[in-house]
């Protein structure tokens, strides 16, 4: 048979590798900086300024600095940022670097097209520098995992697609008859993320000039299709092609065969079957329909199967190699990132189990399990890849192994001190928030008395982080030296045997599975076919079946100024710590609502695009925040969460009193909802929409002036001073933070009753 001589590419390799080790960085960075400000909030005002006379500044503009900042800096932005960068940047561009690297040789040829390959680089790198500048400047959707806008979407999708082109062109001038098991991993995550990417984010530009959406979901739709994304955004962005490098890597470094072949096909496709259903178990005890929530219970629990079986297969591929796991860092990384991988997928499915979700949900329990598997099954993949292929790469041995070891006992550490503590946290929250007194009062009545108990443990979540992120900045210096000591090769000499042509039909005694190895189309196929089996069965029916979603004929469409708070709050991440859903517990009912409240109904949500029902409490539930309090008390508190909560960790919006609001695009947003989405607004709302905003506006501030005579007479002042130096006034009924108020304050007013309804507390 005739030997073909061909090159590997390297160079895409390097880029890719290059691009994790950076923006690994500044995911990290970026998560210590959100730890940070959860029990140090003034961390903006340091740097940018404040008029609060007993916090240390580095500057003496007053708050100009902070409002000038427009909420860059705080906690809601740093947030998606760090999801963001740690997701499709650090675990993203190593799994691109394996890719790479492994499939050319496992098929034994170059990339189908090289300039595929570098559009996909540079296409990916611009989706994460523009989703880095758009989160900065607010531009956001809200949604867990999915906030880019929808330019952002149109790239992914567009190098998703150049990246599965580029990949399945590659499979068909392989060298290799069948497929190894890696490369099914990848075609599964390629296939799996296209479905999801689409479906979650369909949404409706309000113009081709804005960056605004609204997603095509609302509420209680919205809700499953968004979670039935974020999981399985776990499950195939932060899984399987880590698996697909895992069964690749693994065996390379250990120097040993795949500990099983038939568990790996059983562990393959039951995985991808299983996973697809797990989602719904983020949103138990929520309008959700019952049904729903209870198949993704059911999915979960099943779960524990496949991926244990995985993590069983990584672990004993090592067999008769233990003694090099003592002296090969790259093996030290991988024994505890498959190990971390058993652990969360162990603690998943307990979690999605209704006795624990009602206890663990929205607490720092589940923080503590995301990261368990960030940090330790992503985070330690990641960095044994890159210990395996830089001193290949480079043609030479790691310039010390010692500080590699180092850098895995600091991330090791790292990990134990941020989940531990998250444990501990998320535990003493979930217990705290449900006591009651014997004469059915709540113990902890002030949600401040939950924050402070757990401030220790975002101090200690912080220690964690800051050693997990200088092991990172030692595998840098480690990385440097041993590049400048060897040297780099882009084009990679290699030679194989020209791919014989067969028959596509099974041959004579040729099992089904080995068929399907060596035909990538009915393999692809299949694939899809068995993702799409769960998605459409749970999906489609509670988009479709009206009776899921009954209607509550009090709730009404948000009026254009609470339209325009609403895109405030999604503008400043405040989703990330506050909930909009009370569940039907006693303790949540009582808590959040007074004796006479009712739990959260899916027809109160019909107008809600997108749906803001949280994952975590840091701050309280919002969903009946309406009439709680008066309007003057949410002025207060946004300028200074501290003045009126004492032991806040909520940061500061001033720049919402000092911001004019964009009244430019609000009759645009109402004809959007009525056309498009058939929000009944009439057409005589619309035509006095300015009139209908004003009236809201002036009986909002009057109360504040009524309320508090300080803030009426700081904006006269601010009036007088503006009038004398010939500068034109805003007036307050103009302003941002009136429109914020007016959201807040409509918040579960639609819903009225004296009846008490709760599930077993």
């Amino acid at each position: 048979m005739e030997t073909q001589k061909f090159s590997y590419d390297n160079g895409i390799v390097r880029a890719f590798l290059i691009a994790t080790v950076v923006f690994g960085l500044v995911g990290f960075l970026l998560g210590l900086t959100a730890a940070l400000l959860l029990f140090y909030p003034e961390l903006p005002e340091f740097f940018l300024g404040t008029d609060d006379p007993t916090i240390r500044t580095l500057r003496s503009e007053g708050l100009q600095g902070l409002v000038h900042s427009q909420g860059a800096f705080g906690f809601g932005r740093i947030r998606m940022m760090h999801t963001s960068m740690v997701i499709f940047a650090f675990v993203g561009n190593s799994f691109f670097s394996g890719f790479y690297y492994s499939i050319q040789r496992l098929l034994k040829t170059r990339m189908w097209s090289d300039t595929l390959s570098w559009m996909h680089f540079w296409g990916w790198q611009l989706m994460l520098v523009t989703t880095i500048i758009t989160f900065f400047m607010g531009l956001n959707t809200s949604k867990e995992y999915a906030e880019h806008e929808w330019p952002i979407d149109l790239l992914i999708l567009v190098v998703w697609l150049i990246f599965g082109i580029n990949m399945f062109a590659t499979v068909a001038i392989r060298r290799v008859r069948h497929l190894y098991v890696a490369i099914w991993f990848y075609i599964g995550t390629w296939v799996a993320v296209a479905m999801l990417h689409i479906f979650n984010n369909l949404e409706v530009p309000l113009s081709f000039s804005t960056w605004k959406s609204y997603s095509a979901y609302a509420g209680v739709k919205d809700a499953l299709v968004q979670w039935w994304y974020g999981h399985n955004a776990v499950a195939f962005f932060l899984t399987t092609p880590v698996l697909g490098m895992m069964y690749y890597f693994v065996p390379k470094a250990a120097d040993r065969p795949v500990f099983s072949y038939k568990l790996s096909i059983i562990h393959f496709w039951s995985l991808i079957f299983v996973y697809i259903w797990a989602g719904p178990h983020h949103l138990q005890y929520t309008s959700l329909p019952a049904w729903a929530q209870a198949v993704g219970t059911g999915f979960s629990i099943m779960l524990i199967a496949p991926s244990w079986g995985g993590m069983l297969n990584g672990l004993l591929t090592l067999r008769g190699a233990w003694d090099k796991v003592r002296e090969n860092p790259v093996l030290k990384f991988f024994v505890v990132a498959v190990t971390c991988y058993g652990m969360a997928t162990f603690e998943g499915p307990l979690l999605a189990t209704k006795t624990v979700n009602k206890v663990g949900h929205f607490t720092d329990w589940v923080i503590g399990h995301v990261h368990l598997g960030a940090l330790g099954w992503n985070g330690f993949m990641a960095f044994g890849v890159i210990y395996y292929l830089v001193p290949i790469l480079w043609r030479t041995k790691l310039w010390s192994v010692k500080l590699a070891n180092w850098h895995f006992w600091l991330g090791t550490f790292g990990i134990i001190f941020y989940a531990v503590p998250l444990y501990i946290s998320g535990f003493t929250q979930g217990l705290m928030w449900k006591q009651f007194n014997p004469d059915g009062t709540l113990v902890y009545k002030n949600w401040l008395d939950t924050v402070t108990a757990i401030l220790p443990y975002f101090k200690m979540r912080f220690v964690g982080g800051f050693l997990y992120f200088s092991g990172a900045i030692l595998m840098v210096v480690n990385l440097i030296a041993t590049a400048r000591k060897g040297s780099f090769q882009k084009d990679v000499s290699a030679e194989a045997p020209a791919l014989a042509k067969v028959k596509k039909g099974r041959k004579e005694g040729e099992t089904f599975h080995l068929w399907l190895e060596r035909t990538p189309l009915y393999l692809s196929i299949l694939s899809f076919v068995v993702l799409a089996i769960g998605g459409s069965l749970e999906i489609l029916p509670t988009i479709f079946v009206k009776d899921n979603v009954p209607t509550i004929s009090a709730v009404k469409p948000y009026s254009p100024l609470e339209l325009e708070g609403r895109d405030i709050y999604i503008r400043e991440g405040c989703n990330a710590c506050h909930s909009q859903m009370i569940r039907p517990f006693r303790d949540e009912v009582v808590r959040f609502n007074g004796k006479n409240g009712q739990y959260s109904k899916a027809g109160e949500f019909i107008y809600d695009r997108p749906f803001l029902w949280g994952s975590k409490r840091t701050g309280p539930d919002l969903q009946r925040e309406g009439g709680a309090r008066p309007d003057s008390w949410h002025f207060k508190h946004m300028y200074n969460p501290r003045s009126t909560s004492a032991g806040s960790i909520m940061p500061r919006y001033p720049w919402l009193i000092e911001n004019t609001l964009d009244r430019s695009k609000s009759k645009a947003k109402l004809e959007l909802m009525k056309n498009t989405f058939d929000v009944p607004y009439t057409k005589a709302q619309i035509d006095t929409m300015d009139s209908w905003m004003n009236n809201q506006a002036s009986a909002i501030v009057k109360n504040v002036f009524s309320e508090a005579a300080d803030v009426k007479k700081s904006f006269a002042e601010a009036k007088d001073a503006k009038t004398k130096a010939g500068e034109q006034f805003v007036p307050l009924e103009k302003r941002e933070i009136v429109a914020l108020i007016s959201y807040l304050q409509r918040l579960g007013t639609d819903i009225k009753t004296t009846e008490v309804k709760t599930a077993s507390n």
